[in-house]
């Protein structure tokens, strides 16, 4: 490999990482806040289906960002798929 395609994947795992960070930060306060929220304390409020649906669009672009490294770093493709799967059920990875 040349140093440019490792530079690329360097970014794209960047990326990946920091956007799996957030949408994973994203659905734990969704678990831990907003359906707390929303069933038990019978919170009528916007901001619950709001933060709901950034993550995801949040997830729309992680598994982007994940289909991007994995070409980028020439993965097999049951790899690949592996880590999407990881990305797909929570607590997997």
């Amino acid at each position: 490999m040349t140093n440019s395609s490792n530079s690329q994947i360097d970014v794209a795992f960047e990326r990946y990482k920091w956007l799996a960070w957030v949408t994973g930060t994203v659905l734990a306060f969704n678990v831990v806040v907003a359906l707390p929220y929303k069933y038990l304390l019978h919170g009528e409020s916007h901001w619950t289906a709001y933060s709901w649906m950034a993550h995801g669009w949040l997830y729309v672009i992680y598994f982007l960002f994940t289909l991007d490294l994995g070409l980028k770093a020439k993965w097999p493709m049951t790899k690949l798929l592996w880590v999407e799967l990881a990305g797909t059920v929570p607590f997997m990875s």
